[in-house]
């Protein structure tokens, strides 16, 4: 489950640690926490609150030797990548500002350096159900064949699903289509 904290990410702190406590301690999904983490000690709540891996993205762009020192800290394994892009450049600050970083440099980078998981959220298309970036996840499959790519932003289909598996993305978010019944979790699990 890839869950983030909207408020942390406002506040630049981790704000909702309790929902992921009773998230992890109530269930058996494995959790993905992001949105907020800005300190050792916002990763270490995040951590003791049951999050099975972080996303930094923000973090990454802002203060890299703090995100590259979680990463030497608690591995490639549990430490996630956040690119989130509008028009081919990183957005940070929970979309709310665009860097001068393209995306696919930006993951050049961080794959050089360890990262093995990135969560890529075209921040143009979420929400609105009408496709993914299909075309950008192809460019970074064909450029980073290694690296764990995780789609999001505008699934809205079931046949959108299959084809970024053939393009070799390593998973994808899905959410509004769910909410709204598009995609029923039953199809999912049966995927």
């Amino acid at each position: 489950m890839h869950l983030v904290d909207l408020d942390g990410a406002k506040a630049g702190h981790i704000v909702n640690y309790k929902v992921l406590e009773r998230i992890a301690s109530k269930t058996q999904l494995f959790v993905d926490f992001g949105g907020g983490l800005k300190s050792d000690g916002d990763l270490r709540i995040a951590f003791e609150c049951g999050a099975r891996q972080v996303t930094g993205g923000t973090i990454a762009v802002k203060a890299p030797d703090t995100f590259m020192g979680w990463l030497i800290a608690y591995g490639p394994e549990a430490i996630i990548l956040g690119a989130d892009f509008r028009d081919g450049r990183i957005a940070v600050n929970g979309w709310q500002e665009e860097s001068q970083l393209e995306l696919l440099p930006f993951l050049e980078a961080y794959t050089s350096k360890g990262i093995e998981y990135a969560i890529s959220t075209d921040v143009s298309k979420d929400g609105l159900l009408e496709g993914s970036a299909l075309s950008t996840y192809r460019d970074v499959r064909e450029a980073l064949p290694n690296l764990k790519l995780i789609a999001s932003g505008g699934v809205a289909t079931l046949e959108e699903l299959d084809q970024l598996r053939e393009i070799g993305c390593y998973g994808a978010i899905v959410g509004k289509a769910i909410y709204e019944g598009r995609i029923a979790l039953n199809d999912l699990v049966k995927r």
